[in-house]
């Protein structure tokens, strides 16, 4: 029997899959990974390792697994695994459209089923980084990684979160503070089933650390001056994206970061 948490976000993303196949397909068409809901190119961020060639790699919480799709395209030997059925669908219908295979794995990655130190280099772009239970799916990693192996993931920045009203449906961030700094992780948008988990920063260090890790970077994303096309953030003539943030508001703040973290040899 799956979680509270996971089985809430299952039939969630099984409901909003349709919505993602257009961002999906051009992701997967990008000849760059575009990160974020802005799609902050790789070439100013730099969070994939130099050289992937060989790698083994997996994506937790992939979705349409566009960010699978970069992988394998830059040399890496990648896996994907994510919690919908539906999101799976998109992204096996995808692979056959752009002829790149890799396995997909039906799953929730806070157990996923590969032995310890079965992998080079673990991501997730949202996916479990959001929807999964930190204090299980960062310490999963972990078991995955071998000595030396690297984790970079993406998500909502506390900033954000703490901008953001509960009360107002799709309403873009705010300049004053609508909810506290300290908060429980487990956080449900009113009228919405799905499960999202946000930690403060000093959580996550701790968290990190306890599961083994080294923060090696924290990389807090400013929206470019001009709209950027390329990832599986915002489409053509979109203005605030997910109805997170105007583009103005996130030249000035974060709405993302990203942790990068090594696992101790």
């Amino acid at each position: 029997m799956l979680p509270e948490h996971v089985a809430a976000n299952r039939e969630a993303w099984d409901r909003w899959a349709p919505e993602f196949v257009p961002r999906g397909r051009r992701a997967w068409a990008s000849t760059e990974p575009g990160w974020g809901i802005w799609n902050v190119p790789e070439s100013e961020l730099h969070l994939l390792p130099d050289d992937l060639a060989g790698m083994d790699a997996i994506e937790l919480g992939c979705g349409t697994a566009y960010v699978s799709a970069w992988l394998a395209r830059l040399g890496a030997r990648p896996v994907g695994i994510d919690n919908s059925p539906a999101q799976l669908e998109t992204a096996r219908q995808l692979q056959a459209e752009f002829k790149i295979e890799f396995p997909l794995l039906l799953g929730n990655a806070e157990t996923v089923p590969y032995p310890d130190a079965s992998f080079d280099f673990a991501i997730s772009e949202y996916g479990a980084a959001l929807w999964a239970d930190p204090y299980r799916w960062i310490p999963e990693a972990a078991r995955l990684l071998r000595p030396g192996g690297r984790l970079v993931y993406l998500t909502n920045h506390p900033i954000f979160m703490l901008v953001t009203p509960d009360l107002e449906a799709d309403s873009p961030a705010k300049e004053e503070f609508v909810r506290p700094y300290f908060h429980e992780p487990k956080y449900t948008w009113p009228d919405e089933t799905s499960v999202e988990f946000h930690l403060t920063h000093g959580a996550t260090i701790d968290l990190l650390r306890s599961a083994g890790f080294e923060v090696e970077r924290l990389v807090e994303l400013q929206a470019p001056a001009e709209p950027r096309h390329g990832g599986g953030g915002a489409m053509p003539d979109e203005e605030i994206p997910f109805g997170m943030a105007t583009r103005d508001w996130a030249r000035q703040w974060p709405t993302e970061e990203v942790w990068v973290a090594r696992k101790r040899e």
